[in-house]
């Protein structure tokens, strides 16, 4: 079985996007982001001046000035995103770009658009069922209208992607595919037989790999190994953190609830219970009433009170207690 470079360690990453002699491979790739009216002609990669200040972050990181098919400039910056702080990391570098179009002197501080497209061996939604393949981030107000189109996000959490060759509809999905399986490989999938495809297996074949390369090559996997060893261990430590937090929180909740269920409850049935004592009450002051006022015999109101007493109305005490009030002895 042949074996590949890994397109996620930056040396792959570089080998395959980061040369002029795959311009073509790049710009089909980076077709597949843009907007429409950026369709993208030709590109040549800029001066490195303002790219990460360190060599390892250089590793994987592309400054690219492009021309569209309707004539209009545009600029990427493109990288293999890195698992610290990525979202400050892209703010940042955005920043550039912008910068660099500056003019001295008198400037009407016209801009040409920016996009900067960040491809993520890593998720970075919290909710990994709901993590998504590609998001575009633009800015916008409050009411979700755009404010500007001159600054554009594209990120690419590649774990999310989940089809199958037979599933593949775009061109994207063909990207994502590719990279993604490609260590898979025995041939190249029959969908995946274009010159962009075949031209980025065999520029990735391990075979091609000169002996002064494949030192570089090594070292590249064994920092990606060892990030991907990191960034496992990180996740895992969350998940732990949250479950026990979790624990915490469904102790704290539970009892809360246990609390206000009980105060609730005890509420209702003291509620009820004042009502059914307030109605014997007042049952009784009747029946007594009456006696007092002659309208009643005390052998006539006790078969009423033994009654009352009988069908739950009233309770034993309630009774002798009003039988004692006009001196019958409770039967």
């Amino acid at each position: 079985m042949p074996r590949y470079i890994n397109p996620y360690t930056d040396f792959g990453f570089k080998r395959l996007f980061g040369s002029t002699a795959n311009k073509s491979l790049l710009i089909d790739f980076l077709n597949c982001l843009v907007l429409p009216e950026h369709t993208i002609a030709d590109l040549e990669f800029r001066s490195t001046e303002h790219l990460p200040a360190t060599a390892f972050e250089r590793k994987a990181f592309f400054d690219l000035r492009c021309l569209s098919k309707s004539g209009e400039h545009f600029i990427v910056e493109m990288q293999k995103a890195k698992f610290h702080h990525f979202k400050d990391r892209a703010l940042f570098y955005a920043t550039f770009p912008i910068k660099d179009q500056a003019v001295v002197g008198e400037w009407d501080f016209r801009l040409q658009p920016v996009y900067f497209v960040a491809i993520l061996d890593f998720l970075y939604d919290e909710d990994e069922e709901r993590a998504k393949l590609l998001r575009e981030v633009q800015l916008r107000d409050q009411n979700g209208e755009r404010f500007s189109e001159k600054l554009h996000f594209r990120f690419i959490q590649m774990p999310a992607f989940k089809k199958n060759a037979s599933e593949l509809a775009t061109q994207f999905d063909k990207w994502c595919y590719f990279l993604k399986n490609l260590e898979s490989f025995e041939v190249l999938p029959e969908i995946l037989h274009e010159p962009v495809f075949v031209q980025g297996i065999e520029t990735l074949r391990e075979g091609a790999l000169t002996k002064d390369e494949l030192p570089g090559y090594e070292q590249s996997m064994k920092d990606y190994l060892d990030l991907t060893v990191y960034i496992r261990e990180q996740k895992n430590d969350a998940m732990a953190e949250g479950e026990a937090k979790g624990k915490a929180e469904g102790l704290v909740e539970g009892e809360a609830k246990g609390k206000a269920e009980g105060l609730a409850e005890g509420e209702a049935k003291g509620k009820a219970e004042g009502l059914a004592e307030g109605e014997a009450k007042g049952m009784i002051n009747l029946i007594l009433e009456s006696v007092s006022d002659g309208d009643l015999s005390p052998l006539r109101a006790q078969e009423k009170l033994r009654t009352l007493q009988a069908h739950g109305r009233i309770t034993a005490d309630q009774y002798a207690q009003a039988c004692s009030r006009f001196q019958i002895e409770a039967l």
